[in-house]
C-alpha cells in the first residue's frame, strides 16, 4: 500500500466524517438536507464489491455469505493514523477514551474500529467487526434477509490506509431467494438511487471484467442518474479470471462504454483463497505481480490495481469535497434558518406560558383571519383562483344572478292555462276588460318560484364560510400543535353558522313573502294595462292579413262592405265559452231548443278565439313586466339579506362566540393537549438543529482557521 495521504487532505475528509456521523447519530438519512460528497460503491451481488473493499482496508471485516449480504448501507470511514512509534494523535489513540473489549490489542494495536452506535468501544479484532455489522442488520431489519436505508457507520483507524470515506451499498439482485420480500429488487434499486441520484455523490461501479460490460447492472443502474459518466468510475474485478488472448485494454481507453473518471483494474481473491485465509496482503502482492508481468498491463501497471484506486479515489474525493463545501455551508445556514422557524411554529414543551392567553391568542389569530379572508386583505392571496370573500361574491353576482335571471314564467304556465284563469277569475259574469284578479294569481305563482333559489343562494354562501374554516384551521399553526383546540374550534365555529342560517333563511323566504303578498302595479317600471292593450293590439293587427277588397292606400275603405255593419251575431261566433265547448256539440235542427248538462270536468277544447288571444297576450306582457321588475328586486336584496344577518353578523360575533365557549378554565388543559405528532416533530427539529449547528460549527472551524 502506498504511503499514507496527511495534512490538508486528511483533515477536508475528516470534516464530512465528521458531518456524516453528525446526522447518523441523530438518526437522519436525508443528512438534514445536505448533500454531502460522497463514494457509493455500486454493484451486483456477483460483482466482487466486498473484496475491492477490503482490499482497501487491507482487512477481512465484511460479511460474507450466499444472497444479500449487505442489507443496510455501510458508511465506511478510513482515517490515516500513523503508527504509535511515530507522533501520536491522542485525540485516536486507543488508550484515551475508548474502551477495548477484544483480546487482541497487543496485535493490533495500531489498527482498529469504531462504530457510531458504540460509542467509546474499540473494535481490534476485525473479525468482531464483521460480527457486529452482522448483528446490528439483523436488529433492525430481523433475519429475513430485508433491508432498511438506515446506515451503518464504520470508523477504522490505520497506518495503511489513505483517509477516504466509501458508501458500500447493498448487492443489485434481480430475483427474491428464500424468504425475501417479493419485491426485493425494487426496494435494492429505490435505496441505491436515492443515494447515487445526488449530484455530489461519486459513483464507484464495480463490474466483473470476465463478463459483458454492456450488460453490467452497476453500469446501467449508474448511467441512469449519470447518462455522461462524468461522476462515475469503474472498477474491473476478476481481470485474472478472464479467458485466454483477451483483456480489458478496450475499456481502459474509453472505446467501449466512456467514463470521465476512467476504469481501473483490480485482481481480486477468489473463493477458494478466502476459503483458506489467504492474507490481503499476499493478494496484494499477487495483483502487483499479475500486472506487471500481463503482456497488455505492464505498460500500464502503475495505473492498475488496488493501491491506485485507493490514491485515485483519495483525490477525486479531496477535490471534489474541496468543491462543494462553499455550498454546503449555504445549504447549513439555509436550513437552519427553516428549522429554526418551524421549532417557533411548533412551540416549546406544554405548560410553557398560561394557557388562557395560548387559546386567547389563537382565537383573536383566527378571527382576524376570518375578518381578513372574507375582506379580501389577507397576505397569501391566491393567484390562481378565487378565494375566501371572492368567492361568496361569485355566488351573489354570478350564479344566483344568473340562476334567478334564468326563471322564465312561461315556462310551466301555458296560453291555455292563462285562457282558463282567465274564465275562472271572472267568476259567473264574463269580464269586460282583461282581469286584475288573473294577472295577480298568476305573478304570484311565478314569484314563489324564487324562494327555492333564494335559500340555495344561503346554503351556498353557508359553504364558502365552512370552506374558509377549514383553510383557517390548516393554516392557524396551533392547531397543528393542539388537535384538541382544533376539534373545539371547528364544532363551534360550524354550530355558530348553523345558528346564523335560521335568521337568513327567515329573513330570505319574507322577502319573496313580501314580493307574493302585495304586487305594486304602479311601479314606475312596470308597463300597466293601457300601455300593455295598445302594445298587443298593434302587434295582433301588424300580423293580421288585410280584408278583401280592402285598398291599402286607403284603409277607410275597409268599412265600405256592408257586411261590415251587420249588427247580427255571426254564424261561426261559439260565444264567451265557445272554446269550452267546440267540438263537443254536433249540428242542431233549426228551431229545436236543445241544452245538456255540463260535463264534470270542462277544458277548453279548441285554439283561441281573436279575444282570447289579444287578453292572453295582455296577461303575459304584464307578468312578464312585473315579474322582471320583481327579480331584479331579489337579485338585489337577497345578497343583501345573507350579508347582513350571516356573513357580517359572523364577522362581528364570531369573536365573542368563540370567547364564551372557549375561554373557560376548566376546559383549556384538555384543549392544550399536545399530539404525539408536534411532540416527536419538535424533538426531531430540536435534534437537527443541534446536528446542523454541530455540522456549521465544523465547516466553520476548516474555512477560517
Amino acid at each position: 500500500m502506498a504511503s499514507a495521504t496527511t495534512g490538508l487532505g486528511t483533515e477536508i475528509v475528516g470534516v464530512i466524517n465528521k458531518l456524516q456521523d453528525v446526522f447518523t447519530s441523530i438518526g437522519s438519512t436525508s443528512q438534514g438536507g445536505i448533500d454531502l460528497p460522497q463514494i457509493c460503491v455500486l454493484g451486483s451481488q456477483s460483482s466482487g464489491k466486498s473484496s475491492v473493499l477490503e482490499n482497501i482496508v487491507g482487512r477481512d471485516f465484511l460479511p460474507r455469505g450466499t444472497g444479500i449480504v449487505t442489507r443496510r448501507p455501510l458508511v465506511l470511514q478510513l482515517i490515516n493514523r500513523p503508527a504509535t512509534h511515530g507522533d501520536k494523535d491522542l485525540t485516536h489513540d486507543p488508550s484515551v477514551n475508548g474502551v477495548d473489549k477484544s483480546n487482541d490489542k497487543a496485535a493490533n494495536a495500531d489498527e482498529w474500529g469504531e462504530f457510531l452506535h458504540l460509542p467509546g468501544e474499540k473494535f481490534y479484532d476485525f473479525n468482531k467487526i464483521r460480527d457486529e455489522i452482522v448483528r446490528d442488520t439483523e436488529a433492525k431489519t430481523g433475519k429475513n434477509a430485508g433491508i432498511s436505508p438506515q446506515p451503518i457507520n464504520l470508523r477504522i483507524y490505520s497506518p495503511n490506509v489513505l483517509t477516504l470515506t466509501l458508501v458500500d451499498l447493498p448487492g443489485l439482485t434481480k430475483v427474491p431467494v428464500g424468504d425475501q420480500p417479493r419485491d426485493i429488487e425494487k426496494q435494492i434499486r429505490d435505496m441505491l438511487l436515492k443515494y447515487i441520484s445526488k449530484p455530489a455523490c461519486i459513483i464507484l461501479a464495480v463490474t466483473a471484467a470476465n463478463t459483458d460490460l454492456a450488460n453490467s447492472d452497476g453500469l446501467k443502474l449508474a448511467r441512469e442518474v449519470d447518462p455522461e459518466g462524468t461522476r462515475t468510475i469503474g472498477v474491473l474485478t476478476k481481470v485474472d479470471l478472464m479467458d485466454k488472448g483477451t483483456d480489458v485494454v478496450d475499456i481502459l481507453a474509453g472505446r467501449i462504454i466512456p467514463l470521465r473518471l476512467g476504469y481501473v483494474p483490480v485482481v481480486n481473491r477468489g473463493q477458494r483463497d478466502i476459503e483458506t485465509n489467504k492474507p490481503i496482503s499476499a493478494a496484494l502482492e499477487y495483483e502487483r505481480e499479475f500486472f506487471e508481468n500481463h503482456p497488455s498491463y505492464k505498460g500500464k501497471a502503475q495505473f492498475c490495481g488496488t493501491p491506485f484506486l485507493a490514491r485515485k479515489l483519495n483525490m477525486i474525493l479531496m477535490h471534489h469535497i474541496r468543491a462543494t463545501l462553499p455550498d454546503i455551508k449555504a445549504r447549513i445556514t439555509q436550513n437552519l434558518q427553516k428549522y429554526n422557524a418551524e421549532l417557533v411554529s411548533l412551540g416549546g414543551p406544554t405548560g410553557d406560558g398560561n394557557s388562557g392567553n395560548i387559546v386567547l391568542s389563537v382565537i383573536t389569530e383566527f378571527t382576524n383571519e376570518f375578518r381578513l379572508t372574507i375582506d379580501g386583505n389577507t397576505n397569501d392571496l391566491s393567484l390562481n383562483e378565487l378565494s375566501g370573500g371572492a368567492r361568496i361574491s361569485f355566488v351573489f353576482h354570478e350564479l344566483f344572478n344568473n340562476g334567478i335571471k334564468s326563471i322564465d314564467p312561461f315556462d310551466q304556465v301555458k296560453d291555455g292555462d292563462i285562457r282558463t284563469i282567465l274564465y275562472n277569475s271572472s267568476g259567473s259574469t264574463p269580464a269586460l276588460f282583461v282581469g286584475t284578479a288573473a294577472f295577480e294569481v298568476i305573478v304570484k305563482q311565478q314569484i314563489k318560484r324564487l324562494e327555492d333559489p333564494s335559500l340555495k343562494c344561503c346554503q351556498l354562501v353557508y359553504d364558502e364560510l365552512i370552506r374558509i374554516l377549514g383553510q383557517l384551521l390548516t393554516k392557524v399553526q396551533a392547531f397543528r400543535r393542539y388537535p384538541a383546540l382544533r376539534e373545539r374550534f371547528n364544532s363551534v365555529v360550524v354550530n355558530f353558522f348553523k345558528q346564523a342560517m335560521n335568521p337568513t333563511t327567515k329573513l330570505v323566504t319574507d322577502l319573496v313573502a313580501m314580493q307574493a303578498c302585495y304586487v305594486n302595479t304602479t311601479h314606475p317600471d312596470f308597463i300597466g294595462g293601457h300601455k300593455a292593450t295598445a302594445i298587443v293590439t298593434e302587434r295582433l293587427n301588424a300580423s293580421k292579413p288585410p280584408p278583401p277588397g280592402a285598398d291599402p292606400k286607403n284603409p277607410k275603405s275597409v268599412i265600405n262592405n256592408s257586411k261590415d255593419l251587420d249588427v247580427e251575431a255571426k254564424k261561426e261566433d261559439t260565444g264567451f265559452f265557445g272554446s269550452f265547448f267546440a267540438g263537443k256539440t254536433g249540428p242542431k235542427k233549426k228551431g229545436v231548443a236543445a241544452m245538456e248538462a255540463p260535463p264534470p270536468s270542462i277544458r277548453p277544447q279548441s285554439a283561441l278565439n281573436e279575444r282570447e288571444t289579444m287578453e292572453t297576450e295582455v296577461i303575459k306582457l304584464l307578468i312578464h313586466s312585473y315579474f322582471n321588475i320583481v327579480k331584479r328586486e331579489m337579485i338585489d336584496m337577497v345578497p343583501k339579506a345573507i350579508s347582513l344577518t350571516l356573513v357580517n353578523f359572523s364577522k362581528e360575533n364570531l369573536q365573542r362566540e368563540l370567547l364564551q365557549e372557549l375561554y373557560k378554565p376548566d376546559v383549556l388543559d384538555e384543549l392544550l393537549k399536545e399530539s404525539d405528532y408536534v411532540v416527536s416533530r419538535r424533538k426531531e427539529v430540536q435534534n437537527m438543529i443541534a446536528a446542523l449547528n454541530k455540522a456549521e460549527e465544523y465547516v466553520f472551524i476548516f474555512l477560517f482557521y
